[in-house]
């Protein structure tokens, strides 16, 4: 048990975790998610307006940072047990806060599994940028099959999209209305403004 505690505090200081705000492993994660989460909606949400050779292609793009987001969301979860924060909020606040950030990672999740399974029941490996695809367990899925998987796909899209909002919002709520340091703790330049 003290080897784990002294890997907890050696990794804690490597990242500059000062136990007060998120360590800069936690902050990139963070914003890594949130900015892979955009770039998957705005490419999913777009490539219908392109020609049939560019869609396929903004598609094979979405799959790509689709394994990247998979990642990185798994990582984030990995940091997170070791590196748990806190909230400064208490009440009804720190239950919605808990409830909102474990929807989101519940989510994340079942959105990367559909992506994956949408991708095999096409009858495509889910490929990495033309680096590697990773074949699927399975043959094509029936047509009814597919089409469900996307409209799942689609539909939790949106809702990852509109909680996530919705956490910006309070955060920002937190920073201007509130004048706490919800948001400085995850967004280093929003410190200067609580002091």
């Amino acid at each position: 048990m003290a080897d784990r505690d002294a890997f907890d505090t050696a990794t804690r200081i490597a990242a500059g975790d000062d136990k007060s705000n998120y360590d800069n492993v936690a902050i990139t994660l963070h914003w890594l998610t949130a900015l892979l989460v955009i770039i998957q909606f705005v490419l999913a949400v777009t490539w219908d307006y392109f020609s049939h050779d560019t869609r396929e292609s903004l598609q094979s793009v979405h799959v790509s940072f689709g394994v990247l987001l998979t990642a990185v969301v798994v990582a984030r979860i990995l940091w997170k047990t070791g590196h748990n924060r806190s909230p400064i909020v208490s009440g009804w606040q720190k239950t919605a806060s808990n409830f909102v950030h474990y929807l989101l990672y519940v989510l994340l999740i079942v959105q990367a599994g559909l992506g994956w399974t949408w991708r095999w029941a096409q009858g495509h490996g889910v490929g990495f940028f033309g680096l590697f695809a990773i074949p699927g367990p399975y043959a094509q899925l029936a047509r009814p099959t597919r089409h469900l998987l996307a409209e799942f796909h689609e539909k939790i899209g949106w809702a990852i999209v509109i909680i996530a909002f919705c956490h910006a919002l309070a955060a920002l709520y937190h920073h201007y209305g509130l004048h706490d340091r919800v948001l400085g703790r995850m967004l280093p330049p929003a410190r200067k403004s609580e002091a």
